[in-house]
């Protein structure tokens, strides 16, 4: 294939499959890790300063948040990963201006969407805030950060389909950076030195959203402009063999964009469902009061998401990594290479997600009090959450693997069979296990679609299927043996520090989390595990630490 032996990053040589997967992946859960992070750890201040109303502002925060969610999904329309697909695929037959036109006229119309769809969340926030009064003002502070997403997105996969998963990991960062910054100083100025008003502070923080991604734009712009030589390069070289009017391009993406936005919204979707019915149910059946009721959806929904979703931005970063990857194969009909890259990456996803799990699940304890405060019932959702949390992991890689196989119909139809299961087990589940029960229908819907989802690769792909699940149970075993470690460490330390206090949790954290990443990363050394799904360089680490 002409000009493919030059990288969209300049460098020398072509990467193999493995090695451009491994490289993605490490960008993107940089990115994705390090902005969860940010994400979560800002909640230790904020949580303080909201005092008794921390619980509620938290609540207010997360639903929100989570209809912010979905019309962001709507308002990018799956533009990240389309375009992506798109421009893989055409870049992989050295079209390289075709791509360029595409991503042009791709972000233009998604300028004008995202005036569009701010404008609509602004003016439906009465109805979407379901008779919350302090929903509203929450949800137009958040709208306007739907303006300027949609291009943003655009540019984001335009990297993502050029394997280059640096600028968008990067810009991760500074948005959350800057969206943080802007949270904390406003919600320190309202409720230590202003009015105190917990819903005021609610609503200057998502108006960080915005904040932040002027910030991301910025950065993504200045990445743009860096590599623009090296893919005019590559543009003068283009083959110019497809002609392709502006008109089909569009209608091409939009094709495309449709299924992504509807899988790509699932977990928002399965979230919504939990949020319109919740409360509700609950209250058909006990005495609560709507504090009290909101405190729960805090509990189970707004408290866990963001120290699960620090787990699941490792699904998510694999899962934009592979698309790409997945589509180039799969349009070279690479059929060896493809069904060995698919198994790859089911697991390397558990090679990341198992232990990282594992660690949440057994360090629940000073995790929860770190962040939060004190609360049984708060860790012991964490720790049901934290499993449905790898489910939910999975989940993202399979269903993004089945649309970069080009079979969207059947990713949105498992996706649906699902959804299903998941409200028709949300009364019974709810009722016989009241702030459990959400999760437990969200795994039983995810489980199933997932499974669905992996019996069409294998049935398109062929991947070796033993060797997987082989190799997925010595995950689990050296995941169980870090987890005895850090439980070990943990016991250990639970003699002289208090978990029950912040800082104290936080070094029994730190501790345990340091010896379970070295027991793990030695354990995978020494079975040769790391060499197998990381590639060979990573003996290099084996040599410097003295394995054999």
């Amino acid at each position: 294939m002409p000009n493919q032996e030059a990288s969209f990053e300049g460098n020398s040589k072509e990467l193999n499959a493995k090695e451009k997967m491994v490289r993605g992946s490490l960008w993107m859960t940089i990115g994705n890790v390090l902005s969860r992070l940010l994400g979560a750890i800002y909640i230790v201040p904020w949580y303080l300063w909201m005092g008794e109303n921390a619980k509620l502002a938290n609540s207010l925060f997360n639903k929100g948040y989570n209809i912010y969610a979905l019309f962001l999904m709507i308002a990018t329309a799956g533009i990240p990963g389309a375009i992506a697909k798109q421009i893989s695929y055409y870049n992989s037959q050295n079209e390289y201006r075709t791509s360029q036109r595409l991503f042009k006229r791709t972000l233009m119309i998604m300028a004008g969407f995202g005036v569009l769809c701010a404008g609509i969340m602004y003016v439906l926030s009465p109805v979407l805030a379901a008779g919350d009064k302090n929903l509203i003002p929450v949800m137009r502070a958040l709208s306007v950060a739907v303006l300027v997403f949609p291009s943003m997105s655009v540019i984001r996969g335009y990297f993502q389909g050029n394997q280059d998963m640096m600028p968008a990991a990067v810009s991760q960062i500074i948005e959350q950076v800057a969206r943080v910054f802007y949270m904390l100083l406003t919600a320190f100025m309202i409720m230590k030195m202003g009015s105190g008003d917990y819903v005021a502070a609610v609503v200057q923080s998502t108006f960080a959203a915005f904040i932040g991604m002027l910030g991301a734009y910025g950065a993504l712009i200045w990445f743009y402009m860096k590599q623009k030589p090296e893919m005019d390069r590559l543009i003068a070289g283009s083959s110019n063999q497809i002609e392709v009017s502006e008109n089909r391009l569009v209608k091409e993406m939009i094709k495309e964009a449709i299924p992504f936005i509807i899988v790509g919204s699932a977990i928002t979707i399965f979230k919504l469902v939990d949020q319109y019915t919740f409360e509700p149910i609950m209250a058909s059946f006990t005495n609560f009061s709507k504090d009290q009721l909101s405190a729960l959806f805090s509990i189970f929904s707004a408290n866990p998401d963001k120290l699960v979703m620090i787990i699941i931005s490792l699904a998510t970063g694999m899962a934009m990594t592979s698309l790409p990857l997945v589509t180039e194969a799969f349009t070279k009909k690479d059929e060896a290479g493809l069904a060995k890259l698919i198994s790859d990456n089911i697991q390397l996803l558990f090679l990341i997600m198992m232990p990282a799990t594992f660690g949440m699940v057994t360090l629940a304890q000073p995790m929860y009090v770190f962040f939060y405060q004190p609360d049984v019932l708060g860790i012991n959702v964490l720790i049901e959450a934290s499993y449905v949390g790898l489910i939910m992991g999975y989940f993202i890689l399979v269903s993004t693997t089945l649309q970069g196989l080009y079979k969207n119909g059947d990713a949105i139809f498992y996706l649906g069979v699902g959804l299903l299961i998941k409200i028709v087990l949300q009364y019974p589940m709810i009722k016989s296990f009241e702030v459990y029960g959400p999760l437990l229908a969200s795994a039983i819907g995810f489980t199933v679609s997932a499974y669905l989802m992996t019996k069409k690769i294998h049935h398109i792909t062929k991947f070796n299927y033993s060797l997987t699940i082989r190799r997925i149970l010595l995950i689990f075993i050296l995941s169980l043996l870090m987890s005895v470690t850090v439980f070990l460490v943990r016991s250990f330390l639970y003699l002289f520090l208090d978990p029950e206090r912040k800082f104290q949790s936080m070094l029994i954290i730190l501790f345990s989390v340091s010896a379970g990443v070295g027991v793990y990363g030695w354990l995978t050394l020494k079975t040769r595990l790391a060499d197998k799904l990381l590639g060979a360089k990573v003996g290099k680490l084996r040599t410097k630490f003295n394995i054999k």
